[in-house]
């Protein structure tokens, strides 16, 4: 008798709130709730611990780093371009890739083929500096000038033979420019040791260098020159706006690097509204990878459907639904892991690449099933195969491997 009385009463209670909070509040209650559950994506320390590996790359290479990072599966295709086309360098590699209607910054990264497949083997962690600079693009590149003056404060950051570090007198904004405007250096560095004392245990940098290069035993060296040239002069100008904290591009010379490495080079062409403009997302070239949040997705005209359900780095590089073009077509994705959880973004636990074994695993089983059960058919191709190496085989003592 006394549970029923009192179930009676939170029935009353109830049904008198109910009736006395007007239903607009209540709506709007709920919004404010949904838009803090949709608040930031990455905190301070998680922008920090993605950004580390590149803080200290000269700034037309940063912010070429930046903008291409928001389009993963174009940066694992034209990796697939590098690896097929080992021969080829340069202007002749450029050249290859020239009915690619790949995004102006995904197809520069040609020139700098060494960090072009380091974000496709690294592609979770890729991902995730794309989603970050995406959806708080000031908070990233704060974050740069944080951990550069760490570095600099650490004596690993200094004016060399192949950089020269500038320091604005008044705003104290750290500047990154190639000492040679024909050859651009590309650091090198352990993340963990570079800034000093790492503020966030819980956080560490992950191990992403320019693929073929491990770990040196100095904090700071850097990685064989690239001499770029005219190339380097029209690849679209890439720069940092540290005053707005941004992205910009110089328009004239994106233009003519269009013009001279895309069939179709007026898709790319950018207005002449002024020789610098901020750099903007194209959601075309994002190709149905999903975005970090609803805000940025809106943002870009485009819906984050699912309740939460997340792709594998394996359906980025074309494993997942599409699995019997491994060797050949484009990533089959429309969505991509954000790379695990937050104490453990970049390692181990239920991350993307144990996601991607199964559903390789699983996609060889049913291959094979098929294949025995076919009367006369041909072996399917599509669940063998060789793989990929979703986190980089392992290359010592700093020294390039090929």
């Amino acid at each position: 008798m006394r549970k029923e009385a009192f179930l009676r009463i939170i029935m009353v209670v109830f049904l008198c709130v109910s009736l006395t909070v007007p239903s607009g509040l209540m709506a709007q209650g709920a919004k404010e709730e949904a838009a803090k559950q949709e608040g930031p994506s990455f905190r301070p320390e998680e922008i920090d611990q993605v950004v580390a590996p590149i803080a200290l790359y000269p700034d037309s290479l940063l912010a070429q780093v930046l903008a291409a990072s928001t389009y993963p599966l174009e940066i694992v295709q034209a990796a697939r371009l590098v690896q097929q086309n080992k021969e080829l360098k340069g202007e002749k590699l450029m050249a290859a890739a020239k009915d690619k209607e790949w995004e102006p910054s995904v197809k520069a990264m040609l020139e700098f083929p060494e960090v072009l497949l380091m974000m496709s083997e690294k592609l979770e962690w890729t991902e995730k500096l794309g989603n970050a600079f995406l959806s708080q693009q000031k908070d990233v590149m704060a974050s740069v000038q944080r951990l550069r003056k760490k570095a600099q404060e650490s004596g690993n950051l200094k004016t060399t033979k192949e950089q020269k570090v500038i320091v604005d007198e008044q705003t104290k904004v750290i500047v990154i420019q190639p000492a040679s405007p024909e050859v651009v250096y590309v650091p090198t560095y352990n993340a963990t040791v570079v800034y000093g004392v790492w503020a966030y245990p819980a956080y560490p940098p992950p191990p992403v260098y320019p693929y073929g290069y491990a770990a040196a035993t100095a904090a700071f060296s850097f990685a064989a020159g690239v001499a770029v040239g005219a190339a380097w002069s029209g690849h679209g100008g890439w720069g940092c706006g540290w005053g707005n904290n941004e992205v910009n591009v110089n328009v004239s010379k994106q233009n003519n690097f269009t013009k001279n490495n895309y069939n179709n080079s007026e898709k790319y062409q950018k207005k002449q509204n002024g020789k610098n403009q901020s750099w903007q997302h194209n959601p075309e070239n994002r190709k149905g990878a999903k975005y970090p949040n609803q805000n940025t997705a809106q943002k870009y005209g485009q819906q984050r459907s699912g309740s939460g359900g997340r792709a594998t780095t394996s359906d980025a590089r074309g494993y997942g639904s599409g699995g019997g073009q491994r060797g050949g077509g484009g990533p089959q994705a429309s969505d991509l892991s954000r790379g695990g959880g937050k104490e453990n973004a970049f390692g181990g636990g239920s991350g993307g690449s144990e996601r991607a074994s199964s559903n390789r695993g699983s996609e060889s089983r049913s291959s094979a099933s098929r294949s025995t059960s076919s009367a006369g058919g041909s072996k399917s191709s599509g669940g063998g195969g060789s793989r990929s190496g979703g986190g980089g085989s392992s290359r010592g003592g700093g020294g390039r491997g090929r």
